[in-house]
């Protein structure tokens, strides 16, 4: 099974609205012949769109070896016919004897409906294996079926007291090169990236996976912008029709001003406004889900990241930490957000720590009670 995650993860950020699975055959009959404890005959992960899937992409590498195989599937294999056949109904064809499935599919269409199908079979059906870990991995495909929104990441780069730019705007670089490129790799196992207008009015930024070989890596870029104040000299506008990008602004936007971002090849995904007149992030998150995005990565600034953490929407932080302090003058990593005592600040827990070159890399989980959805 931690073959299968392992092979689950490589599809992370390339399968969305699918959910990143991992599926490895074993026939333990051959594996008595060889004095090994098994024998993979096949392995196999969701492809780039989300087809084929693992388990079809497993088989096929089997052939007939897949009869009397047990499969290990990090997500119970679909029951429905939809743009491919039934991955259940596959896998019993195929002759497999056994399955050993870490954790059941929450989507209505499928909901313990592949295991019964497999079990209806005759085949011995386990679930449970690596369970934890693959609901972790599977964390934003689970959130837009239970919670009709993408899983939201905040990633930020701060001094060891919270600053992201000093008080004149600089902030390149305050963390290295090691700590930014495992963020060009954050970016790649995510389905979306979003900023806010002020973030590209001030950085200019590409919004791209740059790591060598890995541009086709790079998510869907998107910009909350309710006044489409975003400038079409920025390098989000010029490339947009190489690269997707979406500006979600407000329903009351200039239309003539509107046809001009759209003429360059950007998509814009109109919301109602919020209380304080900015676009309605539980909108914003609702419209992503709908085209298909599971994993949104929030790069923004202390505005925007202040808005995710007041409307309760933040799912995780991944923060570096430069060992710089820069005081009082410089800018923080989310600004007011109404915050007056102790027990309406969200809480966290700590998940992973790591040294990334000089700097430090730490992740955490909003802990379930700071969520106000």
């Amino acid at each position: 099974m931690k073959a299968a995650l392992g092979l689950a993860r490589r599809a992370l950020g390339t399968v969305a609205p699918n959910p990143a699975v991992g599926c490895v055959l074993v026939r333990f009959d051959l594996g008595i012949k060889t004095g090994l404890a098994g024998r993979v005959v096949g392995r196999g992960h969701t492809m780039s769109g989300g087809r084929p899937h693992a388990e079809t992409q497993a088989l096929k590498m089997a052939g007939p070896l897949a009869k009397g195989a047990t499969a290990y599937v990090t997500l119970e294999p679909c029951a429905h016919q939809g743009k491919t056949p039934p991955c259940a109904k596959a896998l019993i064809d195929a002759g497999v004897e056994r399955i050993v499935v870490a954790c059941k599919d929450p989507d209505s269409r499928v909901d313990g409906g592949g295991l019964k199908l497999l079990e209806k079979a005759g085949l011995d059906v386990d679930v449970g294996i690596c369970e934890k870990e693959a609901l972790a991995l599977n964390a934003g495909f689970i959130s837009t079926v239970e919670r009709d929104r993408p899983f939201v990441t905040i990633k930020t780069a701060t001094t060891l007291d919270g600053r992201i730019a000093t008080h004149t705007g600089e902030s390149q670089w305050i963390t290295g090169p090691e700590a930014r490129a495992r963020g060009h790799l954050l970016r790649a196992t995510h389905d979306a990236i979003m900023v806010g207008s002020g973030t590209v009015r001030g950085d200019n930024p590409e919004l791209t996976c740059r790591l060598p070989g890995m541009i086709a890596h790079s998510p869907v870029r998107v910009v909350l912008d309710g006044r489409l104040a975003t400038p079409l000299t920025s390098k989000l506008v010029a490339t947009a029709k190489e690269i997707q990008t979406w500006i979600i602004t407000l329903t009351s936007v200039d239309s003539t001003r509107a046809r001009v971002f759209q003429d360059a090849g950007v998509e814009l995904i109109t919301v109602d406004a919020d209380e304080d007149g900015r676009p309605s992030l539980h909108q914003a998150l609702r419209a992503l889900k709908s085209r298909g995005i599971t994993r949104l990565l929030v790069e923004a600034g202390g505005r925007l990241d202040a808005g995710f953490f007041r409307s309760g929407l933040v799912d995780r932080l991944v923060w570096f930490h430069a060992p710089m302090v820069m005081g009082g003058d410089g800018v923080p990593a989310a600004q007011s957000f109404g915050v007056d005592g102790l027990h309406q600040a969200p809480r966290f827990k700590r998940i992973d720590v790591q040294e990334i070159g000089p700097d430090l890399m730490e992740v955490y989980d909003v802990l379930p009670a700071a969520r106000t959805e």
